[in-house]
């Protein structure tokens, strides 16, 4: 009876996992179903790949689909337990480390980008024109490959030649070999979200000072733009309790390995999942231009925008 029972709850476990999975796996697909949808749109108009906010935008769906392929890949191998050469769960580490924070340091950039429209409208063709977006992308990828390049560093400082011809599970904990290297992780990713944050916040109060000083067309355009800065705010929020996300598994998972489960599935969904559905959302869909352009596209012209500048 004992090991019929063991084997029921075997079965469960497993059948378990494979709806999480298949769950899982059905956002990632419609998120990169929608993200897809709006670059192609992005790409179909002069206006928006001449423009710095969308450029960014842009940059921000193509590094979130690369993350959602990333961690589905890491995901599957995981809870299937498929075993993985080192050297390919270096390329995933590495590839999906920086594609998580290209995601904050674009917001952040926006978030510029609208301080400086709405606070220092006169210099926003000069400071935003399309060469400064195109400069800015590259600097994006190098802040952002500054976590991941110090601790591949480190690892490659302190693993043995035998370590790289090895098979296993793909995580973050065979790249981070000592408890120190978790250690130093966080407080590398802390200190660039502070950073990000304090921009966000001194953002959001010079554009809140604009706003009740403007009137009319203007206070309402403010308004908007001060309603863009609170949601990269909650998206950033997002991706800062990512990071603790670890620590909490890592003591669940001392405590009950089903639980640890549950508790890692939750935080793929809402913490890692959650946020890149937020930029199609700020953007994509509350942006009045892009929105059309999107509606038009997405029903293969059937129908009719009533914007006159809208083929423009």
């Amino acid at each position: 009876m004992a090991n019929n029972s063991s084997l029921v709850d075997g079965e469960s476990s497993r059948q378990n996992k494979i709806n999480q999975v298949i769950l899982a796996q059905g956002l990632v697909a419609v998120f990169l179903f929608i993200n897809i949808l709006q670059i192609t749109t992005f790409f179909m108009k002069d206006f928006f790949y001449t423009t710095m906010r969308y450029i960014l935008f842009a940059n921000t769906l193509l590094s979130d689909s690369l993350f959602l392929i990333m961690t589905s890949i890491s995901v599957i191998l995981s809870y299937f337990r498929v075993a993985s050469h080192m050297w390919w769960c270096l390329t995933l580490f590495a590839l999906s480390s920086v594609c998580n924070f290209v995601t904050p340091v674009t917001l952040t950039a926006m978030t510029l980008e609208r301080y400086v429209a709405i606070c220092m409208p006169l210099r926003h063709g000069e400071l935003c024109s399309t060469r400064s977006a195109l400069h800015c992308i590259p600097i994006i990828y190098g802040i952002s490959s500054g976590p991941v390049t110090i601790i591949l560093l480190i690892f490659f400082a302190s693993a043995t030649r035998s370590l790289y011809k090895e098979y296993m599970i793909c995580s973050a904990e065979v790249i981070l070999l000592y408890t120190w290297q978790k250690h130093l992780r966080s407080a590398i990713s802390q200190f660039y979200f502070l950073i990000m944050l304090i921009t966000i916040v001194f953002s959001y109060v010079n554009i809140m000072k604009v706003a009740k000083a403007a009137s009319g067309d203007d206070k309402k355009s403010t308004q908007k733009g001060l309603r863009t800065v609170v949601l990269h705010a909650f998206q950033l929020l997002l991706c800062l309790i990512q990071l603790w996300c670890p620590f909490i598994e890592a003591a669940v998972l001392q405590i009950n390995s089903m639980l640890y489960s549950d508790i890692r599935y939750f935080n793929y969904i809402t913490f890692m999942l959650a946020p890149r559905c937020l930029s199609p959302l700020i953007y994509g869909l509350r942006d009045e231009k892009f929105f059309l352009a999107l509606r038009h596209y997405a029903l293969c012209g059937l129908c009719k925008n009533k914007s006159p500048d809208f083929f423009i």
